[in-house]
């Protein structure tokens, strides 16, 4: 018999992960409706014609590259999104009676086929957000508060790095590179974090870019350039005109007490689709390097949909599960490998009555789970432990005379004999500590 194997860049999720994942998902969820994000939800398969639009991930793009591609039995070009904005856009195309602004949020899988690290799988879920229908500047002030709250909330210290793909586009005017061309240069400057300034540098070359270009690029394009330092060196319209939607953002963001965003002269996003800003972020310190959000304005996609030039100005921002999974998992020494809170035990005959008082537990809120089968106190409190589950309750004939129960922690060994109504106030106060 073959041996049993899953399809690479994709796994079982193990109940320890799972909950990590409920938590982080449950978080966002909340983050989300909190200002005002509607739930929306799309199929993972999408006819190929969508995905692949030069106006979505854009030929030149990795997202294109990394497509899995299927058919149907009536051999239709089909395949699994690669992200969850290019459906919205479809979505948003062919929903035309939808107020605007659209503020929604959705929850789900895409696929991507390309390398594998930590962090990044081929099948991964996504969190978004996006806002469709105003071009203004408070719209990327308010994605890019829920990203802040949201990271602050499971206590994952982040930095947010913020662009414009108009500066980039005026950057590269200024230099001397055709319009045809900027598209390629911005993917290959995107980059700059993972190859540096060679890596960048042999790839435009190898596009047929000069060196005479290159070296004034890389003249504007340095770490830790700020944008009044940027302004007196650029004097593009088109950079100039990104240049001040990103004051404009920075002037909202100061004054909602967003201080964990900073401005990245070579953040470019790898898509497309991208037309002004774009963000990403990064956690300070911990295993993962590579982004745990990232988004930005997409003006002319949907308009692109649907034809007749139409205007529908979107932008949006996704949050990777998988790589905050991978750092919570990191910082969490014991991982749970139930929900239950306590575990109820049964002794001899009591099993009836015992029934009854776990239902009492559930119905204050505690998540109780029931030895079932017939072992004893020792073996139970050992598959309690090994589920790490913090509390037990052992209910045998002389607890039910005594209208008490043996409520045990788990963590410190201690065990106390108190009523139903203590344990209750105990654990409400412990478990939520």
């Amino acid at each position: 018999m073959a041996e049993l194997m899953v399809a690479k860049g994709v796994r079982d999720i193990d109940p320890q992960i799972k909950l990590i994942k409920n938590e982080v998902i449950s978080k966002l969820q909340e983050m989300f409706e909190l200002y005002g994000f509607a739930p929306l939800e799309t199929p993972a398969v999408e006819r190929f014609e969508n995905l692949g639009a030069k106006f979505a991930a854009g030929e030149e793009s990795d997202a294109l590259k990394e497509i899995f591609h299927v058919t149907d039995n009536a051999r239709r070009h089909l395949a699994l999104r690669f992200d969850l904005t290019v459906p919205l856009a479809r979505y948003v195309a062919m929903n035309k009676d939808i107020k605007m602004p659209f503020k929604r949020y959705e929850v789900g899988r895409v696929y991507r086929d390309g390398p594998i690290k930590l962090g990044r799988y081929r099948e991964f879920w996504q969190c978004d957000i996006d806002i469709v229908g105003s071009k203004s500047m408070l719209c990327e002030a308010e994605l890019l508060a829920v990203a802040q709250g949201f990271f602050a909330s499971i206590g994952v210290d982040v930095l947010l790095k913020v662009n414009n793909r108009k500066v980039l586009t005026g950057i590269l005017n200024q230099v001397g590179v055709s319009s045809d061309d900027i598209e390629g240069a911005i993917i290959s400057i995107d980059k700059l974090d993972k190859i540096g300034v060679s890596g960048v540098s042999e790839e435009l070359a190898a596009k047929g870019y000069t060196a005479e270009q290159i070296a004034a690029l890389f003249s504007v394009i340095k770490k830790g350039i700020t944008l009044e330092e940027l302004k007196s060196k650029v004097n593009d319209s088109v950079a100039l005109e990104g240049m001040n939607d990103l004051e404009e953002l920075f002037t909202y963001l100061e004054n909602m007490g967003i201080d964990k965003v900073v401005f990245d002269v070579s953040l470019a996003r790898g898509l497309a689709y991208y037309t002004g800003t774009v963000f990403e972020a990064f956690a300070t310190s911990g295993p993962v390097t590579s982004s745990l959000c990232g988004g930005g304005r997409y003006d002319d996609m949907i308009g692109s949909f649907i034809g007749g030039n139409a205007s529908v100005p979107a932008v949006g921002v996704s949050f990777g599960i998988e790589p905050v999974i991978d750092i919570l998992k990191s910082q969490r020494e014991v991982l749970q490998k139930s929900p239950a809170q306590l575990f109820m035990v049964p002794i001899g005959d009591c099993t009836v009555k015992v029934l009854a008082i776990a239902e009492e537990f559930r119905d204050a809120g505690v998540k109780v789970s029931f030895s079932i089968g017939k072992k004893g106190v020792s073996k139970s409190l050992a598959y309690a432990s090994s589920l790490n589950i913090p509390y037990v309750v052992i209910i045998g004939q002389k607890e039910i005379e005594e209208n008490k129960i043996t409520l045990r922690d788990m963590r410190s060994g201690e065990e106390s004999k108190i009523s139903v109504e203590d344990a209750l106030l105990k654990l409400e106060k412990e478990l939520h500590e």
